[in-house]
């Protein structure tokens, strides 16, 4: 007998144990070299944890235990003789399921079928665990077979309330543990408000340029660069002009000392069924509105699939949170520690504003500068968010960082 040990990988520098979250193969399976065997939670990213070697597994840490970093999850006993008749790995299976014709008698197969939406072992386990039922999740995968992935995206984007069951009225109570990712975020937002001096300004931006704009140029935009033209792209570029003028909202206080960066690391809020994690778009000032979309996409997509790494996630110096794609009207974000300040963007509404001594109704979107003003005095916030209101509604000052065409020329 040859026996391999695999161990809990290290999902960052900081983090010392995680736990079993969802073992996808059963104790004494035969798993090929690379097939992904189990789901790690840490206190910030979910990892994939990948056999080693083919063999037979041995399962030594179960689903819900908390294990050290380098701890043995399982064996892999690689003297095994492959069973008669697998498949070389699981894709190949589907594969091949989904190639092979069907029987005349499948045509007459309920709509519970494989090519209709069965969900995968990974996702009925948490179709299970979550309540979702499977007239709820679009499968993408091979025949239409629900996967773990469309899970989580489904959950994340909410259910329509017609297709929610109704209340039985049981007075009924459930417990489950917190997981690793869950406290991490309390524990921060708790230290977040009892180690800063936090303070919340507020302004209003007129987005009928944008969505002008967007109205204008978004099929030509989409066929040229793949990707759609969103309004999180353009935030994220009158930010980053912002926090230029502004440095000390990009700033950070490190040991008594005020450290200043001259790069714009921009995180981007994202809800995930597992909590809010926050992926960064590096040098976002160097980017242009469709590298800003495609980097949101990629890395939201990754949120959403449980496939964002922690170094993806570490280093930003601002963030920008979005509450109105579930629509609240104003909130207080709370700021994403080390960083100083977090732009908070809400609802799009149409309402009545003065414009030239007339009343016209214009889509109005509050926004929240949400800073530790032991580091960005009044000033500094207010005008940041003056300017990035600013931009927002003439985009093309973002061109020459905030200026207009005319100050650019005259040298103002």
């Amino acid at each position: 007998m040859s026996l391999i040990e695999v161990k809990v990988p290290s999902p960052g520098e900081s983090i010392s144990e995680v736990i079993i979250a969802n073992w996808l193969v059963k104790d004494g399976d035969y798993v090929e070299n690379g097939q992904v065997m189990a789901e790690i939670d840490s206190d910030k990213a979910t990892l994939e944890l990948a056999a080693e070697a083919s063999g037979s597994i041995k399962i030594v840490a179960q689903a819900g235990d908390t294990v050290a970093v380098g701890g043995v999850a399982c064996t892999i006993d690689t003297s095994a003789a492959k069973p008669a008749g697998a498949p070389a790995s699981p894709a190949k299976k589907e594969e091949t399921k989904v190639a092979t014709p069907a029987p005349k008698a499948a045509e007459k197969a309920p709509a519970t079928s494989y090519a209709s939406g069965t969900p995968s072992p990974a996702a009925a386990k948490l179709m299970a665990e979550q309540g979702v039922t499977a007239a709820q999740v679009s499968g993408t995968g091979p025949g239409g077979r629900i996967t773990k992935g469309d899970v989580l995206a489904a959950m994340a984007a909410g259910f329509d309330t017609a297709s929610v069951a109704s209340h039985s009225g049981a007075r009924t109570e459930r417990r489950e543990k917190m997981t690793n990712l869950r406290k991490k975020i309390s524990e921060r937002l708790v230290s977040v408000k009892n180690n800063t001096a936090m303070l919340t300004t507020f302004n209003e931006v007129n987005m009928k340029p944008i969505m002008d704009l967007r109205a204008k140029y978004k099929d030509v935009f989409k066929e040229k660069h793949g990707v759609g033209l969103g309004f999180m792209s353009f935030f994220t570029k009158a930010c980053a002009e912002a926090l230029f003028a502004f440095p000390a909202v990009n700033a950070r206080i490190e040991n008594g000392e005020i450290v200043y960066h001259d790069y714009t690391d921009i995180g981007i809020a994202v809800s995930s069924p597992k909590g809010l994690m926050v992926p960064i778009i590096r040098n976002s000032e160097m980017m242009g509105l469709a590298d800003i979309e495609r980097n949101i996409g990629e890395l939201a997509k990754k949120v959403r699939d449980g496939k964002i790494t922690v170094d993806e996630m570490q280093g930003g110096t601002f963030t920008i949170t979005n509450g109105g794609v579930f629509g609240s009207m104003l909130s207080t974000p709370i700021i994403n520690p080390p960083q100083s300040a977090i732009l908070g963007m809400h609802n799009i509404v149409e309402r009545p504003v003065a414009e030239n001594g007339q009343i016209v109704i214009r889509p109005i979107m509050y926004v929240a500068l949400s800073y530790d003003h032991r580091i960005i005095d009044g000033r500094e916030s207010v005008s940041f968010l003056v300017k990035v209101k600013d931009m927002l509604e003439n985009p093309e000052r973002m061109l020459f960082g905030g200026k207009s065409a005319e100050e650019v020329l005259l040298g103002l």
